[in-house]
């Protein structure tokens, strides 16, 4: 039996969407495909992974800089092969109550990788955050807050999964119960 091999690539700022792209591959490996999991500046190619995932920070209504020129750099590797992209950024519960569509630089990247879908779920407000959210935050507007729903992304995940001939869910038929990741950047 072949396992699939699934490129996991995501563009952050503060590791919110490094979080979220870690709990996708984390739920992929779970369900018996062979996972990367890198960020996407990272990645210099895309050869011998039969599907890719490709997730990026929204900032200012914009994809980063490092998931367009993934998109511009592969797009013509990764035509027929099945790719899926995803959002993170806002914050608030929004994702959780309707499907967001993706930003015009999302949509753009979609067709440059012939994307198959694009979800969007919801970011992270740390406590060190800089840029008008932390001055927001400063100014006591906002406090720190995790809008990522972890049961969101592993359904997600688990679909794509399943498109790829893989099980889907986890050994116990239970959510996986592990939070997105919060490790520093480095």
């Amino acid at each position: 039996m072949v396992t699939t091999r699934v490129l996991v690539a995501y563009a952050t700022r503060n590791r919110a969407t490094a979080g979220i792209a870690e709990r996708i591959g984390a739920d992929l490996i779970s369900a018996g495909l062979d996972v990367q999991v890198a960020p996407a500046k990272a990645v210099h190619t895309v050869k011998g992974y039969d599907a890719c995932v490709l997730g990026s920070a929204i900032y200012a209504g914009r994809w980063e800089h490092d998931a367009r020129q993934f998109a511009d750099r592969f797009g013509d590797e990764l035509a027929g092969h099945p790719v899926w992209l995803f959002s993170s950024g806002p914050l608030d519960r929004s994702a959780e109550e309707r499907e967001i569509p993706p930003v015009d630089t999302a949509r753009a990247a979609a067709q440059k990788v012939h994307a198959r879908g694009h979800r969007t779920f919801g970011g992270r407000l740390r406590e060190d955050a800089r840029g008008f959210f932390g001055l927001a935050r400063r100014m006591g507007r906002r406090g720190a807050a995790d809008y990522r729903d972890e049961q969101a992304i592993d359904s997600w995940a688990h679909e794509l999964a399943r498109e790829l001939g893989a099980d889907g869910s986890p050994t116990d038929g239970s959510p996986t119960g592990r939070p997105p990741s919060d490790e520093p950047s480095s």
